[in-house]
């Protein structure tokens, strides 16, 4: 049994160690605070057509000071309450255009208004809405005016990290974009050794989840709508290929690779290309226990198994480039 207590000379030497030891010995190396998960619609109406943006936010600030953790001094606190008031109060001042446009107008805010800012760090992560369509009478596609769909593709988001007298870092991604191909994927000559169970395979599913994220060079006469758009379709034309013929992928690796070879060649202000594609299998489902029922090979039935999965990753950046932050 522990003592409900501690004893009075346990008590006396623990007071004395603490007394003794000195500030110097232990350093704050890390600081910050913030608000997350502020939800956000924005509606931007012309007239009778009306857009919308529905964003959720998370605010992070460091300041220069470290007298609130070390005193309890909060006289240099901008509270969290204070921070997601902000992210409505500047979406109805300035309006909202994209996640990174956005996320650089509350960065630069927090850096301007409070001088004791050391760092602000905004994350914008955007719901996928789009306009619905319809076929009116003359049996043409029309958008609606002002009603939506939600269509999660693909998530798409940013990181704005605006250090006080520098650049900003502006990191933008798109995760979890779903894909399958029944055909034209290869996976073959691979190490074969007493460890090895795995088949050659010359012809399976290809399924995975994509995760891509970029950061930017320079940001200057950008269009961060386009880019997420662009780097969207290569990665999806890579994967894909010809409506018709496709294109082969002999391998996980070399579909990531050629994706971000293409990314980087189509859009100049952008450093560095992350990708992450975790192997999401089917396996055909083994009829050979039922030959009273099912006769022949089967091609048509599978297995879909998510876990365990394999997970392949890959950066690629331009050649002499310091890039400011790890992807």
């Amino acid at each position: 049994m522990f003592p409900r207590k501690l004893t009075s000379a346990f008590e006396q030497s623990l007071k004395s160690s603490i007394l003794n030891t000195r500030s110097t010995e232990f350093e704050i190396s890390d600081t910050g605070y913030g608000k997350d998960h502020v939800k956000i619609l924005h509606v931007r109406r012309e007239g009778n057509v009306h857009h919308i943006k529905e964003f959720e936010v998370n605010t992070h600030l460091k300041l220069y000071s470290k007298k609130d953790y070390l005193n309890g001094d909060n006289s240099d606190i901008i509270a969290t309450d204070s921070q997601k008031n902000t992210v409505y109060l500047l979406a109805k001042k300035f309006g909202v255009k994209s996640p990174e446009d956005f996320a650089l107008t509350l960065t630069r805010h927090f850096l301007s208004k409070y001088r004791h800012v050391k760092e602000a760090h905004v994350h914008v992560e955007e719901y996928p809405w789009e306009r619905i369509q319809y076929t009116n009478a003359q049996n043409k596609e029309k958008l609606h005016n002002h009603a939506f769909l939600f269509t999660p593709v693909a998530n798409r988001y940013c990181d704005v990290i605006h250090q006080r007298d520098l650049r900003p870092t502006i990191i933008s991604g798109l995760k979890n974009m779903r894909v399958l191909k029944t055909t034209r994927s290869s996976f073959v000559d691979f190490v074969d050794d007493e460890y090895r169970s795995l088949p050659d395979m010359e012809d399976r599913l290809f399924s995975t989840s994509v995760s891509c994220c970029w950061e930017y060079l320079n940001i200057t006469d950008i269009n961060f709508d386009d880019v997420w758009s662009t780097v969207k379709e290569i990665i999806l034309k890579n994967f894909a290929g010809d409506p018709v013929d496709g294109v082969p992928s002999p391998s996980v690796q070399n579909t990531i690779y050629l994706s971000q070879k293409d990314i980087l060649a189509a859009i100049q202000q952008i450093a560095v290309v992350n990708i992450e594609m975790p192997n999401i299998h089917y396996y055909p489902f083994d009829m050979s226990k039922f030959p009273k029922v099912i006769q022949g090979e089967n091609k048509e039935v599978y297995h879909p198994v998510d876990k365990p999965n394999g997970n392949i990753f890959s950066q690629l950046a331009r050649v002499d480039v310091n890039l400011k932050s790890k992807l």
